[in-house]
């Protein structure tokens, strides 16, 4: 893969060894370069506002100001905005719809692979070229648009009809805050109907991102619970 340049960017955690590992991750990929390190809060509004990379690395769960805090302040900042993989630990449901309404289109759960990470950088690269070299034009064509308006996660899986891929998202992290649940908890959890919670809870068993078990515990039939799957 091909980039006008590379793509500078910020990690962001707490935690120093972590840190450096991401580091190592994000340098090894030959579109981007690491241009500074935070430990806190305060610290990645600093460095990004002096800065301004193409990407921010961001964990969640920081001293000073919370990940989410940092990105409301990048906002406020105006100017061209950064890319955002989030690198955390949460799973809940409300953080992932948080994550989602500030626009971060890249959600890493700790711990993660170097693949799983790669794939964002592909995709974040990928769309800084397209942007790059759709920028030479005034107009973009409708196709065009849908490209760069498509997340990663999106761009690299087809949903069946009727399922969208941020609902997928919230069901998926509601199994990681409540394993082993039913699909009426799952339901409750994600703000949807019973019937959409086991359309998605079915697709993600489909695809070995959750998994399904009988409970025989329960008077009369077993009940089916669903957990996220053992390497999801």
């Amino acid at each position: 893969m091909t980039v006008a340049a590379v793509l500078r960017t910020i990690i962001v955690d707490d935690d120093i060894e972590v840190a450096s590992l991401h580091g190592r991750f994000v340098g090894a990929h030959p579109a981007f370069a690491v241009a500074a390190t935070a430990h806190n809060g305060p610290d990645a509004l600093r460095l990004i506002a002096e800065h301004r990379p193409d990407l921010v690395l961001l964990d969640f769960d920081l001293p000073g100001l919370t990940g989410l805090e940092v990105l409301r302040g990048v906002r406020a900042l105006g100017g061209v905005q950064p890319e955002v993989i989030a690198v955390t630990a949460a799973r809940d449901v409300e953080s992932v719809r948080q994550a989602r309404s500030a626009g971060i289109q890249h959600y890493l759960v700790k711990p993660f692979t170097a693949r799983g990470l790669n794939e964002r950088l592909d995709d974040v690269a990928r769309d800084r070229l397209a942007l790059v070299e759709s920028g030479v034009r005034a107009e973009l064509a409708q196709r065009e648009i849908d490209a760069l308006m498509t997340t990663g996660i999106r761009s690299r899986t087809v949903l069946p009809k009727g399922l969208s891929s941020e609902t997928l998202d919230t069901v998926e992290a509601a199994l990681g805050s409540a394993p082993n649940s039913s699909a009426v908890q799952i339901a409750e959890l994600s703000g949807i109907s019973r019937v959409s919670a086991r359309r998605y809870l079915e697709y993600l068993v489909a695809v070995n991102r959750a998994e399904k078990t009988l409970d025989y515990a329960t008077a009369g039939r077993p009940s089916t619970r669903f957990s996220r799957a053992a390497s999801g």
